[in-house]
C-alpha cells in the first residue's frame, strides 16, 4: 500500500478579467439588468443604422429610376426612335410605318416628317423604315435606334420563311453591335379568331428563339393593337448598349453644306437634329460617320420643331414648315482649350542623332568592357541582340566532347567560319556521348553518295524538291512551311528573321528596329490609367451642365469646319437614304495608334481574308480603312504568333493602324468585293486593346529531306542550296515533323547539304525543319475613311 499523498491547494484562477467584474455577482437584479442593457442598445443601434442604411439605399435607387424615366419620356427628353426591321422581303413596312404615325400624329394624318411628337401618348417618336438588302443603312439605323421592332410575316407557310437570308445576317450584324430593347410584330394574321391565335402561337414559337428572352410579341394588323403596343412603349424603360451611354451622338434629320470663302476646297457642314446620349462640347472633336474626324465651327441651339406640349410654345411652328427655323443660343469654341485635331505624331529628324559621349560615360563604358565575359564568334552582320541567345565556342567544345568507352576523344568539336551552337547543348549531350568511331566508315560513304546527287541540273533538282514537297507538306498542320529560293541566297532572302530557342520564354526587345510608321502613332505610358482619367472627366462635364455644352435632348445645329467639299456632297446625298450620325469623340481619340481587336470571321462569309487585305472598320458609331494583320491570341507569353489568314470558327486578334477608341466598343468588318456590289460582313468581334509593343512574330519553317541516315546523324538536303547559307544558319535549332530535335554540324559539298546530329534515331521518311522568326507590323492605310469608296 501506497504512503498517502498530501493535498496541495493551488492557487484559483479567476474567471473575471477585471476588479470591476469580479464583483459583478454580488450586484443586485436590478442593477445587473442595467449594466447588461448597454450591451443589447449597442445591438439595436446597430440594427436600427443598418436598417437606415438599407432604406436610404431603397430611396436613392427609386429617385434615380424616376429620374431616368422622366429624362427619357418627358418633354426634355430626345424623341424616341423605333427601327422598323422586316425579317423577309415580303414583309410591308410603309403601311406599317403609317398607321403608327397617324396614330402619333396630333392631325391623325398628313404628317411630313418621320418625326411626330402626340400629345395624346405624352410621347415623340421617329420611325425610321430599314431598307431590306442594304445592309450599310441598316447597321447605321441600328446604332441609334432606342427600339428595334422586327417585323415578321404569318402568311408564311415555313419556319424559313419568317427569316430569309438577309434577315439572318442582320441579325447576328445586330447581336454584334448590341441589341437595345426589341420587340415583334406580326402582321397579315387570318381574321378568324381561332385561326388567328393558333397561327399567332406558331409564329412565336418558331421565331422566340432568335431573341431576347424579355422581347415581347405583338399583333399589328389592326389599330388597336398598336394603340396597346404605343402605351406599352411609353412605359416601357429602355435599354440601351453601354458604349452608346459613354458618348454623346445626333442622328441628322437635316444636311446642308455652306462654301468656305477662304478656302475653295472645303466647306462648313451642317447637320441638325436631337442630340442623344451625353452632352456635347463645342470644344470637343467630332466624328462624321464614314467621313472622318473634324473640329466644330459653331453650335446652334434651335426652337424644338416637334414640341410635347404645343400649347406652352406661343410661336410654335407648323410641321410642314421645318426648312425655316428659329435660333435660340448660339455656342462658340473658346480657341485656347478647344482641343486640337491632331492625327499623327510629328517626327524629329534629329531624334535618333547621336552626342558626343561624356568623360563618365567613356570610363564606365571601359568598365563594362573589362568585366564584360569574351566575346561570342558570330556571324558576320550579326547584331548584340541577335547574338544574345548564341552558345560560346568555348561551351560548345566543352559540351561536344566526349569519350567513348576506349577513352578516345569524338570528333564532334569542328566549325566552319565563327558560328556556334543554338540549341540547347544539354539535350544532346547523352546522345553524342553515344557517337564514336564506329560510324566514320559509313559517314565516308554517305558523303560519297551525296557527292554524286550535284551533279543533277538545276531543273532536275526543282523536280525533286517539288514531288517532295508534294509528298511531305500538310498545309493544314504544318501553314508556315516555305521553299527556299534557288536564286537568291537563304541568309539574304531571309536575313530579316532570326531563331529561338523558346517562344514562350526568349526575350524580344518591343523597341527593336521599329519601322517608320511607329514615328508617326501615338503611345500610352498607362492606358488603364487614362482611360479611367477620361471617362471621369467625360462624366464631370455632363454633370456640371456648363455653358460651352449642349444637353442631351436639344435641338441643335452642327457647324462642322474644314470639311472637304466632295465628302460633304457624298453627305449630302447619302442623308436621303440612311441617318448620317456624328458622335463627340472623347480626349486622345483623334490621334492614330495600334489598336488590337478580338476578331470573328462571319459565318456568312466564305472567301478567304488574307493578312493586310483592306477591310472596313465600324467601331462603334466610327468607320475607318484598315490593313490589319492578323495573330494568335498567347496568354502565356509575351510574343504572339501571326497568321496568314483569319481562320473560321474561332477567335484571332487583328491589330491595325488606327484612331484611338477607348473600350467598350463592338466590331463589325466589312469587305468590299469590287465594283458596284454591296458591301459584305466580313468579320465580327470587339475592341481589345491599345499597345504598340504587342510582339506579333511572323514564323516560317524552312525543311529539308534526309538522304542517308545513319542512327543519330544524317545527311539532309534541299533545306539550303550552298554552303555558306549552312555556315549562316548553323546556330539555329533543327527538329523534325517526328518529335527530334537536333543541330547543324557542318556542311557538306557545295549544294547546300550538312551534316545533322539528333537526339534520337532519325527515320528516313521523316521531315528536318527550322523554324525563323520576324516581328510583324500592320500596314498603313492609304486613305483612312471610306466615305468617298462607296
Amino acid at each position: 500500500m501506497g504512503g498517502s499523498r498530501v493535498q496541495v491547494n493551488k492557487t484559483h484562477k479567476s474567471r473575471f478579467s477585471s476588479k470591476s467584474t469580479r464583483n459583478l455577482h454580488k450586484t443586485s437584479l436590478k442593477d445587473k439588468s442595467r449594466i447588461a442593457k448597454s450591451d443589447r442598445n449597442v445591438a439595436k443601434g446597430a440594427r436600427a443604422v443598418r436598417i437606415q442604411r438599407n432604406k436610404m439605399l431603397r430611396e436613392q435607387k427609386r429617385a434615380a429610376l424616376l429620374k431616368e424615366k422622366r429624362a427619357s419620356s418627358g418633354s426634355s427628353s430626345p424623341p424616341r426612335v423605333i427601327v422598323l426591321f422586316g425579317l423577309s422581303a415580303s414583309v410591308n413596312l410603309d403601311s406599317l410605318a403609317e398607321d403608327l404615325l397617324k396614330l402619333l400624329s396630333p392631325e391623325g394624318g398628313g404628317h411630313v416628317s418621320s418625326t411626330v411628337a402626340s400629345s395624346e401618348y405624352k410621347l415623340r417618336a421617329t420611325v425610321l423604315k430599314a431598307p431590306h438588302g442594304d445592309l450599310l443603312s441598316c447597321m447605321e439605323m441600328v446604332k441609334v435606334a432606342d427600339l428595334i421592332a422586327f417585323v415578321a410575316s404569318a402568311s408564311e407557310e415555313n419556319d424559313s420563311d419568317y427569316i430569309d437570308s438577309f434577315g439572318s445576317q442582320c441579325l447576328s450584324v445586330f447581336r454584334s453591335l448590341g441589341l437595345p430593347s426589341t420587340a415583334v410584330f406580326i402582321r397579315d394574321l387570318p381574321i378568324e379568331l381561332k385561326r388567328k391565335n393558333d397561327s399567332k402561337k406558331m409564329c412565336i414559337s418558331r421565331l422566340a428563339s432568335e431573341f431576347p428572352e424579355d422581347c415581347k410579341f405583338y399583333p399589328a394588323d389592326a389599330k388597336d393593337e398598336l394603340h396597346k403596343f404605343l402605351w406599352l412603349f411609353k412605359e416601357q424603360r429602355l435599354t440601351l448598349p453601354h458604349w452608346r451611354n459613354q458618348r454623346p451622338y445626333l442622328m441628322s434629320q437635316k444636311v446642308d453644306m455652306v462654301a468656305d470663302e477662304v478656302n475653295s476646297g472645303n466647306c462648313t457642314l451642317l447637320l441638325t437634329g436631337y442630340l442623344h446620349g451625353r452632352s456635347l462640347s463645342v470644344n470637343q472633336l467630332v466624328h462624321v460617320s464614314g467621313a472622318g474626324d473634324f473640329q466644330l465651327h459653331k453650335i446652334e441651339i434651335l426652337r424644338d420643331p416637334f414640341p410635347l406640349n404645343p400649347r406652352k410654345e406661343v410661336d410654335a411652328m407648323d410641321s410642314d414648315d421645318l426648312l425655316v427655323v428659329e435660333v435660340v443660343h448660339s455656342i462658340h469654341p473658346d480657341s485656347l482649350t478647344q482641343e486640337p485635331l491632331l492625327v499623327e505624331n510629328v517626327p524629329d529628324p534629329l531624334a535618333g542623332e547621336q552626342t558626343w559621349p561624356t568623360e563618365a560615360e567613356m570610363a564606365e563604358a571601359d568598365k563594362n568592357r573589362k568585366q564584360r565575359r569574351p566575346k561570342k564568334r558570330i556571324p558576320r552582320g550579326t547584331s548584340e541582340y541577335q547574338a544574345a541567345w548564341i552558345v560560346d565556342d568555348t561551351d560548345e567544345e566543352d559540351s561536344d566532347s566526349g569519350s567513348d568507352d576506349d577513352g578516345m576523344v569524338l570528333d564532334e568539336t569542328e566549325s566552319y567560319g565563327p558560328a556556334a551552337e543554338g540549341s540547347d547543348n544539354s539535350e544532346l549531350d547523352d546522345d553524342q556521348a553515344s557517337l564514336d568511331l564506329r560510324y566514320s566508315d559509313e559517314e565516308t560513304e554517305n558523303d560519297s553518295v551525296m557527292m554524286e546527287s550535284e551533279n543533277l541540273t538545276r531543273e532536275q533538282i526543282e523536280e525533286e524538291i517539288k514531288e517532295i514537297k508534294e509528298a511531305h507538306a500538310e498545309d493544314e498542320e504544318f501553314p508556315d512551311e516555305v521553299e527556299t529560293p534557288l536564286d537568291v541566297p537563304a541568309r539574304k532572302r531571309f536575313a530579316k528573321f532570326r531563331g529561338l530557342k523558346s517562344f514562350r520564354t526568349s526575350s524580344w526587345d518591343p523597341k527593336e528596329s521599329l519601322p517608320p510608321e511607329y514615328a508617326r502613332i501615338f503611345a500610352f505610358d498607362n492606358f488603364a490609367k487614362t482611360q479611367k482619367h477620361v471617362f471621369a472627366k467625360a462624366l464631370e462635364m455632363d454633370q456640371d451642365n456648363r455653358d460651352e455644352c449642349i444637353s442631351a435632348g436639344q435641338y441643335a445645329r452642327l457647324h462642322i469646319k474644314e470639311v472637304p467639299t466632295a465628302v460633304a456632297s457624298k453627305l449630302c446625298a447619302d442623308a436621303k437614304t440612311l441617318p448620317i450620325i456624328t458622335c463627340g469623340l472623347l480626349q486622345h481619340e483623334s490621334k492614330m495608334s495600334v489598336l488590337h481587336f478580338s476578331i470573328k470571321k462571319h459565318d456568312t462569309y466564305d472567301a478567304p481574308i488574307k493578312a493586310k487585305e483592306e477591310l472596313v472598320f465600324h467601331v462603334g458609331f466610327r468607320q475607318f480603312v484598315a490593313r490589319p494583320i492578323f495573330s494568335t491570341d498567347n496568354i502565356n507569353s509575351d510574343k504572339n504568333k501571326m497568321e496568314r489568314f483569319l481562320h473560321a470558327g474561332r477567335f484571332s486578334i487583328a491589330s491595325i493602324y488606327a484612331p484611338i477608341c477607348f473600350p467598350p466598343l463592338p466590331l463589325i468588318a466589312l469587305k468590299h468585293l469590287g465594283g458596284v456590289a454591296a458591301p459584305t460582313v466580313a468579320a465580327v468581334g470587339s475592341l481589345r486593346s491599345i499597345d504598340p509593343d504587342r510582339i506579333i512574330l511572323k514564323k516560317i519553317i524552312l525543311t529539308g529531306y534526309p538522304q542517308r541516315v545513319s542512327k543519330l546523324k544524317a545527311t539532309v538536303r534541299y533545306m539550303f542550296h550552298n554552303p555558306e547559307d549552312v555556315r549562316w544558319f548553323k546556330p539555329v535549332e533543327v527538329w523534325t515533323k517526328c518529335g527530334r530535335r537536333g543541330r547543324i554540324k557542318e556542311p557538306v559539298g557545295t549544294h547546300g547539304a550538312m551534316k545533322c546530329v539528333f537526339n534520337g534515331v532519325l527515320q528516313q521518311h521523316d521531315t528536318v525543319c527550322m523554324s525563323l522568326f520576324k516581328r510583324a507590323y500592320p500596314k498603313w492605310p492609304e486613305h483612312r475613311f471610306p466615305i468617298l469608296d462607296a
